[in-house]
């Protein structure tokens, strides 16, 4: 089986556009699908996602500044409420109706900012991911980071669902021994709105990072989770026990927990935002804990940032170029597979659209 690295978008979806404290201190720039956006917050603590041209002479509207009433445009001072609708003209009192700016549907939850690129009609927000541990700091303390990876996104996606790189790649972190990786017991399937899997490592000696946030004095049963909700996140859920406390039966009880939300965000065909919020279940009444981890998982995802854009440049210069699967390749054949399905219904929902 063989597959085009490079994806399309899929547009009639929600997608983490910014962490909700990025606007904290005014306009957030950012493109998403090839196209320039600004998000913002105005007096009332509504956000809005907006085309960032203003509809007068063109401008960027992230060169203007939030008043007590909306966005204003930094070249003439039209103002923009969230919902794009010009609301103030200086010297004019009468607003023409196609003074406005296209806006995009925008949503907060869980300290989040869910942006939907499509028919906004069609903006289920029933269909945002949920993600109640950046609300609860008590028992999941947590940080963000987001930057730029110029590789499609899709790379990513199948960054996450092989974990088999992870003894090659990040030997010196989280992987650990590589053919403990690739013998792993694994149980895995399609899901309706992606795939998931979960694998075991019984009786192994723990990572170094594992080893420091578990403190563990002996060897470990470790368990790796991860669903992918297509077409843009994935949902990890990893840990260890230490052996005999009975990890496959209870995986709740004290030991190394670490939940983590990856999201994928499209910027261009060939570059992506990258989201990620690492939440430490362990030693939570410790500060130090979460940063720690943090500064420990940190790295890691720098490594997979130059692996996978030293992979794009190379399929650059030949993008129709097939890749070769392997067994390996399983759970991320399953998530591509389930992006197909998204891809082939949204083309038939924007060609609704356009009719």
């Amino acid at each position: 089986m063989t597959r085009k690295a490079n994806q399309p978008f899929v547009r009639n979806a929600w997608y983490i556009a910014a962490w909700a404290e990025e606007i904290d201190n005014g306009l957030l720039a950012r493109t998403i699908m090839n196209q320039p956006i600004v998000i913002y917050r105005d007096a009332d603590g509504n956000v809005g996602a907006l085309e960032d041209r203003c509809c007068h002479r063109g401008a960027p509207l992230t060169h203007g500044s939030v008043t007590d009433v909306g966005l204003r445009c930094g070249y003439h001072g039209l103002t923009f409420d969230t919902k794009g609708n010009c609301v103030e003209i200086p010297g004019q009192k009468n607003i023409p109706a196609q003074a406005n700016v296209q806006h995009f549907p925008l949503v907060e939850r869980n300290q989040i900012l869910w942006i939907w690129m499509g028919d906004p009609a069609l903006a289920d927000e029933s269909l945002i991911v949920d993600y109640p541990y950046h609300d609860d700091p008590v028992k999941w303390p947590h940080r963000k980071a987001m930057f730029q990876i110029k590789s499609n996104y899709m790379l990513m996606i199948d960054n996450l669902m092989d974990l088999t790189h992870l003894g090659y790649v990040h030997g010196s972190t989280i992987g650990g021994n590589p053919l403990q990786h690739v013998g792993a017991d694994m149980d895995s399937h399609k899901t309706e709105k992606g795939a998931y899997f979960i694998r075991w490592m019984l009786e192994h000696d723990p990572p170094p990072t594992y080893q420091k946030g578990g403190q563990f004095t002996g060897k470990v049963d470790r368990w790796q989770e991860f669903e992918y909700v297509g077409p843009s996140i994935v949902l990890q859920w990893s840990g260890a026990l230490a052996v005999g406390d009975g990890a496959q039966e209870d995986r709740e009880k004290d030991g190394f927990h670490l939940r983590l939300l990856h999201a994928a965000t499209p910027e261009t065909e060939t570059t992506f935002h990258y989201f990620w919020s690492t939440a430490n279940g362990y030693r939570q009444d410790d500060p130090n804990a979460t940063q720690e981890m943090y500064d420990e998982i940190y790295p890691t995802f720098i490594e997979d940032k130059v692996i996978m854009e030293a992979q794009q440049e190379r399929i650059n210069l030949n993008p129709d170029r097939d890749l070769v699967e392997i067994h390996a390749d399983g759970v991320l054949a399953l998530a591509r597979l389930s992006l197909d399905e998204m891809v082939e219904q949204d083309n038939q929902l924007m060609a609704q659209a356009a009719e």
